[in-house]
């Protein structure tokens, strides 16, 4: 079967001329994919019924296939996929008071870095993900919104896998989102854990997107028992890394920051953070862990993070705290695969 989100408009221009049919049926196709968004092929009842079958027959809007699903109490969907090779990912839909709709998607299956409170990092690597896998994830949200009347505002890159370890898969990913999707650079957010020769690379980009950071220690040594990385590219190289992308794109960085209790979010922490990012265009994103089973740590309460953002602040730096959502879910990245993979009871989709 031909995935049709697979194709360029030219490429689908190609086939439906190859079938004998005029050209701009191809658009029309086109049309009924990313402006209609309609989730059946049979729906594109403007078409020739010739070109329909065929269609039909020989096509299909997408190739993920949806195993498991859980919704949340403040209408966060978490959303578990199989593909093709029976690898499983997590994507995850978050709705906004202020009527945002923000898809959080993966790019690989797994993920390499280790990080020790990441229920992905957990598990291990398995493989990257095309673009087109990564691409789906969030059409699968904008089209099915797009049937209610809504539409998908923002995406970020923060599901299972570390993007930049997927970089050129991710950065097709972006561009599609912008053309195919209509999502604007400004709505889409990149997560890596901080690989600074893709850091420098994007700089150079010349993209609007957005770069978050995950940092969550302040020192090297503490760091590095929590993101292995860290002993491959120190806060020395991966701050000075993020001092270049500022001064080569004058846009902020947003530095990531799971607020652990009695680890992360005491005072003399967050003096520390503040010696290492001021004078540097960011703002740092507080959100209080989300736990793991395999990790002890706990997320930290209000009083304390209040504390340490009054102590940035006096630095300079700017912080907030990040709204948790699908919390009653386990909404964190990996952790729907591992309640499948070890035989939670989740509802199939």
């Amino acid at each position: 079967m031909i995935n049709l989100y697979a194709l360029s408009l030219d490429e689908l221009k190609t086939l439906v001329v190859d079938w004998g049919h005029q050209a701009f049926r191809a658009k029309q196709v086109w049309d009924w994919m990313y402006q209609k968004r309609v989730s059946s092929l049979e729906a594109m009842h403007n078409l020739p019924k010739p070109l329909r079958d065929q269609l039909i027959e020989k096509t299909c809007l997408g190739v993920l296939t949806p195993v498991a699903e859980q919704s949340s109490r403040d209408g966060t969907r978490k959303r578990l996929y199989r593909l093709h090779d029976g690898q499983l990912i997590e994507s995850v839909l978050m709705p906004y008071d202020d009527h945002r709709q923000t898809a959080c998607i993966s790019t690989q299956a797994g993920c390499a870095m280790g990080c020790v409170f990441c229920a992905t990092g957990q598990m291990g690597f398995a493989r990257h993900l095309t673009p087109i896998e990564i691409f789906e994830q969030a059409m699968m949200f904008a089209r099915e919104l797009e049937a209610n009347g809504e539409r998908l505002s923002n995406v970020v890159f923060m599901g299972m896998g570390e993007p930049f370890h997927n970089y050129d898969a991710t950065l097709e990913t972006v561009r599609r989102l912008m053309d195919d999707l209509g999502i604007g650079a400004r709505h889409i957010t990149i997560s890596t854990v901080g690989l600074v020769p893709q850091i420098l690379r994007f700089a150079d980009e010349g993209l609007q997107v957005t770069l978050a950071v995950s940092l969550h220690k302040a020192s090297d040594e503490e760091r590095t028992e929590l993101m292995p990385v860290n002993k491959r590219w120190d806060l020395t190289e991966l701050i000075g890394a993020c001092h270049e992308y500022v001064q080569k794109t004058s846009r902020r960085i947003t530095f990531e920051w799971a607020a652990i209790e009695g680890e992360n979010d005491t005072p003399q922490e967050a003096y520390k953070l503040g010696n290492l990012l001021k004078g540097l265009l960011c703002h740092v994103n507080i959100i209080p862990l989300n736990p793991t089973g395999g990790y002890g740590g706990k997320p930290s309460d209000l009083t304390a993070i209040e504390r340490f953002i009054e102590i940035l602040e006096g630095f300079g730096v700017s912080a907030t705290v990040r709204v948790r959502r699908g919390i009653d879910i386990d909404a964190g990245c990996g952790q729907l695969k591992s309640a499948v993979l070890n035989t939670k009871d989740i509802p199939s989709v």
